[in-house]
């Protein structure tokens, strides 16, 4: 059976005691600390072994997201009936983004869906 934790109390000021750690070169030990006055008692027995450290380094084509010609292809931006200053199409992809202020409206822009020009309108 494994024994029950006990809650300890300073005996200079009367205040819980706290697990912290306590290094002395490369070991680390732990003790019961008071935050309030500073008394420490030492714990028989808890040895903390030092963590060792891993650095895991990345590819950074883990990263990059590759979209092939045919998932190019597929369109699922939103459209609108408006036509194309330049090439008279009257259908065209439409977003918008903030582009100024937190106050002030954003900007829609709207790429034509034949000749792929983008204008912005402003609201």
């Amino acid at each position: 059976m494994d024994e029950e934790p006990v809650m300890e109390f300073c005996p200079k000021c009367g205040s819980r005691l706290e697990p912290k750690k306590s290094k002395s070169g490369k070991d680390a030990s732990l003790v019961l600390a008071c935050l309030k006055c500073g008394y420490k008692k030492s714990e028989a027995g808890m040895t903390i072994e030092p963590k060792s450290t891993k650095v895991i380094q990345h590819n950074p084509q883990q990263f990059v997201a590759v979209i092939g010609k045919e998932e190019q292809k597929l369109n699922t931006m939103s459209t609108v009936r408006v036509e194309c200053p330049k090439c008279g199409n009257n259908i065209a992809y439409v977003w918008q983004v903030q582009t100024r202020g937190a106050d002030e409206s954003s900007t829609q822009f709207l790429r034509c869906t034949k000749c792929n020009y983008t204008y912005r309108e402003y609201s």
